[in-house]
């Protein structure tokens, strides 16, 4: 019946109603199409569910969710219950994701998980929820004495192009699972499964996905080594947080979000600073998160790393190492320097750490940033150069961006950075972006930080942003002994320069200055880069 009228069957009676109450003649006016019609009510039915435990009596503990997926039920969603075991709810008619868990008062016992991502509603329908269907799911590591943390499983089920989906999080390894009812169309049915283990050196993060027409029955899985990718994160102690005294760090891992890799959760594990740990994780589970959050003395915010899409290999070792030197200006992510209009947008990290891990809440004691424009100071602010917007005059000119950060307490790991770029820039009709480049150096050094006294050190030298992939022209590296006040050029050979430690005690600064193939330049000084042990 087709009718665009936005009055119900109950909304006409109401007006009848309603007029005739008042001695009036009711009129009610609705389109017709050849005859007067009216909008349907959609057709419900009474869905019953029973339950059943272990032991085919009526579970102890239950809960029931019934979601609509498409038809005129879509989006609904209903916990029916009853202390009988036997609960009914009456639901319009179409196709509906159903999921149950069973448990008891004992821990021990765990949960069943049954889940009917197929529900055809079209009928009164019963479903027999039955915990004796399930199966273990038993995923283990290689290493035996690993101790179970958590973990997740999510189904996701699409029909009529919608999307719904269900969970369960379990504290501990005593989950059973069931598939229910028929099977759903080929590929609409995706299923994750993650779990996650401690051990005295690290742990280990289990994932699993699946695709298909049914939910899982059970889930058996024990991994081998050969399987597992290996996480090493080193942690090194930062002299302005207090070090070791401030307690460990913690990483959060979790999969990476997103239509490949799906939902998931995530645990959480201590790393002694300074110190390694080393997270096993699973290649097939696709990319990994981290947040770093490093330890901090009290009274101050705690600083976090965060690293997505880490992309892992079997057999492989992806190591990350945080708050370590050297720290300095780095490109990374969405860093950099954008024109849109009249406007100079500047996202500069100046204090990644020597991974270029950019922090959330960098540490310093004073910082400066100013922009020039044909040599004529145009604006000056407080703080660094992170998400630092300038309105600059229109039409072409000649600008120089440059900023200090002074760390009086990060003695041995960058306790000043001078940076300076310059470039080019016009009004543009939209965001463009602004050639900057930055200069990272990356010594070998100790679990502490600390480079050999007196040897000498190769030290790599990598240039990031627009002089990168061969566009510079030019590039001095320099390195001092004494706090800055005398430089002596280094070579650079094959992309490294090689750098005569101090005695032990000392500390060794760096310096770069670089022009790319456009003229563009970059001058930079990091004091006290990195110390001798």
């Amino acid at each position: 019946m087709t009718t665009t009228s936005l009055l119900s069957r109950r909304s006409v009676l109401r007006a009848l109603t309603g007029a005739a109450a008042a001695g009036g003649a009711a009129s009610v006016s609705l389109p017709l199409s050849g005859s007067a019609a009216f909008a349907a009510e959609p057709e419900t039915y009474t869905l019953t569910i029973r339950h059943l435990g272990r032991d085919g009596r009526v579970p102890d503990r239950y809960r029931t969710s019934v979601t609509g997926i498409s038809g005129p039920g879509a989006g609904r969603s209903e916990q029916p219950h009853d202390a009988s075991g036997t609960a009914s709810v009456r639901l319009p008619g179409g196709r509906y994701l159903l999921e149950s868990s069973l448990w008891t008062d004992r821990v021990a016992d765990g949960t069943d998980w049954i889940v009917q991502p197929r529900l055809d509603l079209d009928r009164d329908t019963t479903v027999t929820v039955d915990a004796r269907t399930t199966a273990p799911v038993d995923v283990t590591p290689p290493d035996g004495s690993a101790a179970f943390l958590n973990s997740g499983m999510f189904i996701e089920v699409r029909h009529g192009g919608a999307t719904r989906m269900a969970s369960i999080v379990k504290a501990t390894p005593t989950l059973r699972t069931a598939h229910l009812g028929p099977e759903a169309e080929p590929g609409s049915v995706r299923q994750w499964y993650d779990s996650y283990w401690t051990t005295r050196t690290g742990g280990y993060a289990l994932g699993r996905t699946f695709s298909g027409t049914r939910a899982l029955t059970g889930l058996t899985h024990h991994y081998a080594a050969g399987e597992l990718a290996a996480l090493e994160l080193r942690a090194v102690a930062r002299p302005d947080a207090g070090g070791a005294g401030a307690g460990p760090a913690v990483v959060d891992l979790a999969p990476t979000v997103g239509p490949a890799a799906g939902p998931s959760v995530g645990a959480s594990w201590s790393v002694p600073v300074p110190g390694t740990a080393t997270l096993f994780v699973t290649p097939r589970r696709g990319l990994w998160d981290l947040v770093y959050t490093a330890p901090a003395a009290p009274g101050t915010r705690p600083n976090r790393y965060f690293v997505d899409g880490i992309a892992v290999r079997a057999g492989a070792t992806t190591t990350h190492t945080f708050d370590g030197p050297v720290v300095g200006p780095a490109l990374t992510g969405r860093a950099g320097v954008e024109r849109d209009g009249d406007t100079l947008t500047a996202d500069l990290p100046l204090l990644a750490d020597g991974d270029g891990h950019v922090p959330t809440a960098p540490s310093f004691d004073t910082a400066w940033a100013g922009l020039y424009r044909d040599g004529a100071l145009l604006h000056a602010r407080s703080g660094g150069l992170d998400r630092a917007t300038f309105t600059v005059p229109p039409g072409p000119a000649s600008y120089r961006l440059a900023a200090t950060v002074a760390r009086r307490g990060a003695s041995g790991a960058t306790t000043r950075v001078g940076v300076s770029w310059t470039f080019r820039s016009a009004t543009t009709t939209g965001p463009v972006p602004v050639p900057v480049s930055v200069v990272r150096f990356s010594p070998a050094l100790g679990p502490a930080g600390t480079a050999p006294a007196g040897s000498p050190l190769r030290v790599l030298v990598t240039v990031q942003g627009a002089a990168a992939d061969g566009r510079v022209r030019s590039l001095t590296v320099s390195m001092s002994a004494d706090g800055g006040r005398s430089w002596t050029v280094l070579p650079v050979h094959e992309g490294a320069v090689t750098v005569p430690n101090p005695a032990a005690g000392g500390t060794v600064s760096l310096r770069a200055e670089l022009t790319d193939s456009d003229g563009n330049t970059f001058d930079q000084t990091l004091l006290d880069a990195y110390r001798t042990g």
